[in-house]
């Protein structure tokens, strides 16, 4: 650590006004208060594809128990293949059984595929097309163990690499659909894993809502504004969608739980509706990600509505309770209704 960098670390940091709640860095969930939660749902998902498809399997890098991949090595130890702390590895063998005529699931937390293990996927998964599902744990800001465990540029990293299918869900309704669409999908999945008790967001807004890969979808109508929004940040935009509305500000979410391909036609549709504020919101850093994303199809198409951001800046972020740090870099309830409000 150089002097410069330590005196970055130790500086005073100014946070916004308002009460803190102290949490551990690590937590299974992220608060949703009045949501119903859902226990593993990635896990039981997997085991119900495992029971009518015997080509799926199971793999992990010594962190099954902690992507919910237990579930399937408690069920069907048979299927299960736990690989050690050696992501490269765990990659290289996936490509294999790949080849091989199995459907892999593997399992790590996303700063280990998208850093450590990134040339393993593109040589021997992405460049030969091969049907491996990459489900990774701890997306973005979801943990406060600092830079270390932060994804916040998986899904940068992972647009750019061809035949890659990149999959952003935001509560256990869409995780427990995009595992039987991912196995259906003929080429390799990097799909973002809320893990623990995954709270269930979408239907309580859109009851008949399901997921559909490579497809947008409305949850809520609003005239002022349009929020575009993946993961995490569809719960926290519907939320604050909620907030803004005792101030007579109309807040559309339109949910977006695949990055890539992106449903352009939606997003075109809607950003051309009514001259309203269109701002994008993810749990990711705002170079590359779903706003980049989105900026390019609407310029490319000549639609310019008025145009902001939500999302993780540009840097290194810091370690603490989850709460603090939402609050700290924007992605809470407050923060983004304040951001809105502002911009009108």
């Amino acid at each position: 650590m150089t002097i410069a960098s330590m005196a970055r670390k130790y500086e005073p940091r100014t946070l916004p006004e308002g009460p803190r709640v102290a949490t551990t860095a690590m937590i299974a969930s992220l608060a949703a208060e009045g949501y119903e939660s859902v226990s593993a749902p990635f896990g039981h998902a997997l085991v119900d594809l495992a029971t009518s498809d015997d080509r799926v399997v199971g793999m992990s890098a010594d962190l099954a128990k902690y992507t919910d991949m237990h579930i399937l090595a408690n069920a069907m130890p048979e299927r299960f293949y736990q690989m050690g702390m050696a992501e490269q590895l765990l990659m290289s063998a996936a490509a294999g059984m790949a080849r091989e005529g199995f459907l892999p699931f593997a399992t790590t937390y996303a700063v280990f595929a998208s850093r450590r293990a990134y040339d393993f996927i593109a040589m021997a998964i992405a460049e030969e097309n091969l049907p491996v599902k990459i489900c990774c744990a701890l997306p973005g800001l979801t943990t406060g163990y600092g830079p270390s465990h932060q994804a916040t540029e998986d899904l940068a990293i992972f647009r750019g690499l061809p035949n890659m299918v990149l999959i952003d869900p935001c509560d256990a309704t869409d995780v427990v659909g995009m595992v039987p669409a991912m196995a259906a999908h003929d080429g390799p999945v990097y799909a973002r894993l809320p893990r623990g008790k995954v709270p269930e967001v979408l239907r309580r807004h859109k009851p008949d809502y399901r997921f559909e890969l490579g497809r947008a979808q409305m949850i809520r109508e609003g005239g002022d504004v349009l929020v575009i929004a993946s993961g995490l940040m569809t719960m926290r935009a519907l939320d604050a969608a909620e907030k803004l509305a005792a101030d007579n500000i109309g807040v559309a979410v339109l949910h977006v739980p695949t990055i890539k391909p992106l449903d352009r036609a939606t997003i075109l549709a809607e950003a051309a509706r009514g001259g309203r504020l269109v701002v994008t919101a993810e749990n990711h850093t705002v170079i590359g990600g779903l706003g980049e994303a989105v900026a390019g199809t609407l310029l490319q198409a000549g639609v310019t509505p008025q145009f902001r951001m939500i999302g993780l800046p540009d840097a290194f972020l810091e370690a603490g309770g989850l709460p603090t740090l939402h609050d700290m870099y924007g992605l809470s309830v407050d923060r983004v209704a304040e951001a809105i409000r502002g911009w009108l």
